[in-house]
């Protein structure tokens, strides 16, 4: 590995963060609050980083294939652990719910510690949307459009980080390919900002409701979330643009560029889709009498829990704890399935469900017909025999890691409920659960040790579980 450039290439990383304080200090000193801390924690990020740039001098600027894996994971432990640095700066938090707090943030998970947010710095609110609006499109994705500078490809990273079982460029370079999903991420985000605020909220509000709602990561201004505004109209807003998220982005530029059509075909988008609609039909028909409270409002009750599950941005409008079970149980399996690839949505990825599903059909028509010979297809063309193998291979580890999780969290005293749901949704970078962990709970009651091995689960479902198993392989230290 070329650990020098490496090295390099997370400086890079580490001086962008410093730089991103900028925003937060500028709300401190416009709601009057203390700019001391942003200025401290965001001039020591900076140096940190610029000083990694500059004493790491690697001869060559070729990054491999390991260098990729190790700098992406590196990555997202580096700008957690930076990302904490404002909480204790602020005295805030203590290290643990700190360092809990900001990798909720830059995995876009949503899960939280902290209460009485209403009260709560206002430098600080927008750091936390920042961190999910950076998280959002991939901390190493936004880096990629900064390595050319420095004379380095991106390729690699662009695999590593792209969520997804199959990668697809806009274009031949990655660097075009990064800075068009970044037009796209900025662009959608302004556009909701406009919207919220022509339909009331103030303009703080808007822009880390936008910030949040794009990356798909659900922290809010407010205890209540989006519930707390009252508006049916900004709810509308909000659920258009969590749909959008959850919605491939080099699909969604496509539309833009060639047309409508180009979605309208898309077998994966028709999938997702459906999957909103049956599910928010579901949830509209089990809904308790206490929420009938005509036909528009509960289905944008209905679709807004639904759509907020799928995409696992996490906000919330209703204690959807209060609903029957099979509700419940569709919003747990809603929490496991997640987006589109390429969106910025958590969970398994609806295309890895499709390929599963279409692997199951030809595996049960060859006990059939034994001498068959038919792959898997997705969109008229045969998938690789090894994308249909790593299908599965990621169902596998991302249950055993689940399992894993919930019973570290029902050793804590948990119940089932509260346990499972808990590894779903932090392995799903969905944010709230059910149980003690509901949408309108916290996890500040949980063990340190609890909060640690829920942080471990968010990192490893923002990097698809095996970006982390490759690091704990000892081959893959051996030259």
């Amino acid at each position: 590995m070329n650990l020098r450039l490496d090295v390099r290439v997370l400086g890079v990383l580490v001086a962008s963060l410093g730089a991103f304080h900028l925003l937060p200090l500028a709300a401190a000193l416009w709601f009057r609050e203390s700019p001391w801390p942003w200025l401290a924690s965001g001039a020591g990020v900076a140096l940190l980083g610029l000083a990694a740039q500059t004493l790491a001098r690697p001869r060559s600027r070729t990054l491999r294939p390991r260098d990729a894996y190790l700098v992406v994971a590196a990555g997202w432990l580096l700008a957690s652990l930076v990302g904490a640095v404002p909480y204790l700066a602020l005295g805030v938090l203590g290290p643990i719910d700190a360092l809990f707090e900001s990798v909720s943030g830059f995995t876009t998970t949503g899960s939280t510690v902290l209460a009485g947010l209403e009260s709560a710095p206002r430098g600080l609110l927008l750091w936390r949307a920042l961190s999910q609006w950076v998280g959002g499109m991939g901390i190493i994705l936004f880096a990629v459009a900064v390595l050319p500078l420095l004379g380095i490809g991106g390729m690699q990273l662009f695999r590593v980080e792209v969520p997804g079982p199959v990668k697809d460029k806009l274009r031949p370079r990655v660097i075009e390919t990064a800075r068009r999903l970044w037009a796209i991420y900025v662009g959608l985000t302004a556009l909701e900002w406009g919207a919220l605020r022509v339909a009331g909220m103030s303009g703080f509000d808007a822009l880390c409701h936008a910030f949040t709602t794009l990356s798909s990561g659900g922290f809010s201004t407010r205890d209540a979330s989006i519930g707390g505004f009252e508006s049916a109209v900004i709810e509308w807003i909000v659920i258009v643009f969590m749909i959008l998220a959850g919605i491939n982005f080099v699909l969604l530029w496509r539309a833009f560029v060639e047309g409508p059509r180009v979605a309208s075909r898309d077998i994966e988008l028709r999938y997702y889709v459906a999957m909103l609609v049956v599910g928010t039909l579901v949830a509209a028909l089990v809904l308790p009498p206490a929420h009938a409270l005509g036909v528009e409002a509960t289905i944008r009750s209905a679709l807004f829990s639904i759509v907020a599950v799928t995409t696992t941005t996490g906000y919330a409008t209703v204690d959807f704890e209060q609903w029957p079970a099979l509700g419940q149980l569709v919003l747990l399996q809603l929490m496991i399935l997640g987006g589109m690839a390429g969106s910025t949505a958590g969970g398994v990825k609806s295309l890895r469900v499709l390929i599963g599903f279409r692997a199951v059909g030809v595996a049960v028509e060859k006990l059939v017909h034994p001498h068959s010979v038919r792959p898997v297809k997705y969109g008229g063309r045969a998938v690789p025999e090894e994308i249909v193998a790593g299908v599965w291979a990621f169902f596998t580890a991302y249950f055993a890691i689940a399992a894993l999780a919930a019973a570290v969290v029902a050793g804590a005293g948990y119940d089932v409920t509260t346990a499972v749901s808990s590894a779903l949704t932090t392995l799903g970078n969905v944010g709230p659960g059910l149980g003690d962990v509901g949408p309108y709970e916290n996890f500040a009651h949980m063990p340190a040790h609890v909060k640690l091995v829920l942080a471990g689960c968010m990192l490893a479902g923002r990097l698809e579980v095996f970006t982390i198993l490759v690091l704990i392989q000892p081959g893959f230290w051996r030259r």
